[in-house]
């Protein structure tokens, strides 16, 4: 895998990967950006809950659990001093629809972060990862 990273203007990058899509980087106007996308840490935080819910949602329909919506909210906390990595990083994955089993949804978060989710196995070895699973009606 192979990534291009270009400047734009300032602080803020473009990015284009083997996929040939770009993406926008880019940080705050006081610390020479333009405020115009995401941060990279953000971006990380990103990664992370895609590349699990993708493996939740890929997981749920091979047990051919009935899902009407599907979420997940992430809460992280980074060091103060530089550089400011993240510390705490925790999941809460919310699932929608009235005959979810909540044990199939545990068991396919499991699976993610403990099996299949690539980000989550590189973040694991230096940031505390926690994660919840919430069952909502549809």
């Amino acid at each position: 895998m192979k990534a291009r990273i270009k400047r734009i203007e300032g602080l803020t990058f473009a990015a284009k990967g083997d996929t040939g899509h770009w993406h926008i980087a880019d940080t705050s106007s006081r610390n020479g950006g333009n405020e115009g996308a995401a941060t990279p840490m953000e971006m990380v935080l990103f990664s992370l809950a895609t590349c699990t819910g993708m493996d939740v949602l890929s997981i749920l329909k091979k047990m051919r659990v009935d899902l009407k919506d599907f979420e997940i909210l992430v809460d992280a906390e980074r060091a103060e001093e530089h550089p400011k990595v993240y510390t705490d990083i925790h999941l809460t994955y919310r699932f929608f629809g009235d005959a979810v089993e909540k044990e199939k949804a545990e068991k396919a978060v499991e699976l993610s972060q403990e099996r299949y989710c690539s980000v989550s196995a590189m973040l694991r070895h230096s940031v505390n990862i926690t994660s919840s699973v919430e069952i909502h009606s549809a």
